[in-house]
């Protein structure tokens, strides 16, 4: 028998691509000799990031759903043909044995063609709240599995977020002053992790500047991941005279265990990954919910929150002054910190990777 192939479906963000990978890799580790393609568009991360995970990276067209009607809307049903037809292609030519699929806008053609040519489907859906790709899949199939427990979708399975086993075993005392090394950062000082997601959030990255020089002159580091598209020229490395705190602006992290090693506290958005990956290596946070949209990501976060291991801070409440005053509270209180990341851990759930990648294999044909 030839080896089974299969078809993992998600891009677009980090929040799509990294359980993707992560469940890829451990796919591999228990069978080595399954052939694995992932599926995304020229449009989404995925092009940068699967690739370099050692996965081969197949593309169809993207099939956007616009929000407003219009020209675009009425677009949608042709560039879906299109793209079905292309994902079919992709099944056929790999005698696909299932469709693992993460949701995005991506995974739709992909769940389409699927179900047409009859290969079993398997989802997971990351957020508390469901998208619309996994919502009309959930209706395929009843291998449907989720990070949170409470996600509305029929036959869910909550196992946890697939994540990677650099995250999972990360040992951030341990590592804390090789990894502020390695980011040009002072081992002895405490430091602010701040992230927008993989693209970046104008409202925190403006607030946190506003607040640098006196979190500086506090003794308080910054490392500051803005998104690739809001690192410009005039936003540069800093350190204070005084003190001798570093602000590191960068654009985009690869490998964020080595960002949360360096963290004792971060400041950013709350996609899944972000909540649950900050959770499994007991980093405490201040999460800031993207104010648009369906309103998931203040959902994602507050597990975390109840639990004591993070706040909850409002979009329109992010600002200088807040930072300013709030983040000194919190990272200069070192008990404080402690009981953040304790609490934040008994959250987290850390084998979904293996699980996901168990149940898939015995689905797939």
């Amino acid at each position: 028998m030839s080896p089974r192939h299969l078809i993992l479906a998600g891009g677009g963000t980090a929040g799509h691509t990294s359980p993707l990978i992560a469940t890829a890799h451990e796919l591999k580790r228990i069978d080595p000799d399954v052939e694995l393609s992932a599926v995304g568009t020229a449009r989404g991360l995925e092009v940068s990031v699967v690739p370099a995970a050692g996965l081969r990276l197949e593309l169809i067209p993207p099939v956007p759903m616009p929000r407003k009607p219009g020209l675009e809307l009425a677009k949608v049903p042709v560039r879906l043909w299109r793209s079905v037809a292309e994902a079919a292609d992709i099944l056929r030519r790999t005698d696909a044995s299932a469709v693992l699929g993460f949701g995005g806008y991506v995974s739709t053609p992909v769940y389409l063609a699927a179900r047409r040519l009859g290969v079993p489907i398997v989802i997971h859906e990351q957020n508390a709240l469901p998208g619309l790709a996994n919502k009309v899949a959930a209706r395929f199939t009843e291998h449907v599995f989720t990070s949170f427990p409470d996600t509305p979708l029929p036959h869910a399975h909550c196992i946890g977020l697939p994540l990677r086993r650099a995250i999972t075993g990360l040992d951030r005392p341990a590592r804390r002053a090789a990894a502020r090394e390695s980011f040009g950062l002072r081992a002895d000082l405490p430091t602010l992790l701040v992230s927008g997601g993989s693209q970046g959030a104008l409202r925190i990255n403006t607030a946190v500047l506003g607040a640098r020089d006196a979190l500086l002159a506090k003794g308080i580091q910054i490392l500051h991941v803005l998104g690739p598209k809001n690192l410009t020229d005039s936003t540069v490395r800093a350190v204070d005279a005084t003190t001798g705190a570093v602000y590191q602006p960068l654009a985009y992290v690869e490998a964020m265990d080595e960002a949360y090693a360096a963290a004792d506290l971060m400041l950013g958005r709350c996609g899944a990954s972000t909540v649950l990956e900050t959770a499994a290596v007991g980093l405490p946070a201040v999460y800031v919910p993207y104010p648009h949209g369906n309103g998931e990501q203040g959902r994602n976060a507050a597990i975390v929150v109840a639990a004591g291991g993070g706040e909850l801070l409002a979009d329109a409440d992010c600002t200088s002054d807040w930072v300013q005053r709030r983040i000194p509270e919190l990272v200069l209180d070192p008990d404080r910190l402690t009981g953040m990341s304790e609490a934040s851990r008994g959250v987290g759930i850390t084998d979904a990777a293996t699980t996901l990648a168990r149940k898939t294999l015995e689905v797939s044909r």
